[in-house]
């Protein structure tokens, strides 16, 4: 019998669909539906059932969700540095993330042939909803920038208010890890007290500290924030 219900600080690494986007923004040759969904397999295959649940949850979170299409489009595109497009390859966003809740259930049934899905609620504190958007808000100019200057993905204006939309509508644990990856896949410079709330932010959420600080993050000791 699979366990679907995992204590997040077991997973030492970003999980859920954030943690395939970190894996996907690596590979520089992966540009297509069958190589995005192939990586999907084998980083379930590595990591197990629950790692296959997380992603699944998130896909299933976002596509349920009332966010537009655009937005969906954007965060998909900031999180995975735009490695893999599908919308620019002709699938819609809800159709690619409804492929990946199906890849990752057949993974998942190949091991528990009655397994069903079915979302948790998200955290309804909402304090640590606010601790999200104030990190979210106080970076926003500096990732604004970053959207549309970047040299390796094509420019994002939307990215911060689709961001802020995230955090509004998939909760602060989902809404919190799509921001997180996006600073680091931006590489947008954050001071140590930033860090500290980041961190903290983390622990609230039940995240090992590696989800938060992995090494990605673009940290300067001399900037206040």
């Amino acid at each position: 019998m699979i366990t679907t219900v995992k204590p997040r600080d077991d997973f030492d690494e970003d999980f859920g669909l954030t943690g395939l986007t970190k894996y996907l923004a690596m590979h520089l040759t992966l540009r297509d539906e069958a190589a995005t969904l192939d990586l999907i397999q084998r980083l379930s295959q590595r990591e197990g059932p629950v790692y296959a649940q997380e992603v699944l949850d998130d896909a299933r979170r976002m596509a349920q969700s009332r966010l537009p299409e655009d937005a969906l489009a954007t965060l998909w595109l900031a999180a995975s540095g735009a490695r893999f497009d599908p919308v620019g390859c002709g699938l819609g966003i809800r159709t690619w993330l409804h492929r990946v809740e199906s890849s990752c259930t057949a993974f998942i049934r190949q091991r528990e042939l009655s397994f069903v899905s079915a979302l948790s609620p998200t955290d309804p504190d909402p304090a640590l909803r606010a601790a999200v958007l104030a990190e979210l808000q106080g970076l926003g100019p500096a990732l604004a920038e970053a959207a549309v200057t970047s040299l390796c993905i094509p420019p994002l204006p939307g990215l911060v208010p689709a961001l802020e939309a995230g955090v509004d509508e998939l909760g602060p644990d989902l809404g919190f890890r799509l921001f997180l990856r996006v600073v680091k896949v931006y590489f947008v410079p954050i001071g140590a007290a930033r860090l500290s709330r980041f961190e903290e932010i983390g622990r609230r959420l039940g995240y090992h500290e590696w989800v938060v600080e992995d090494g990605n993050l673009n940290i300067w000791s001399d900037l206040e924030d």
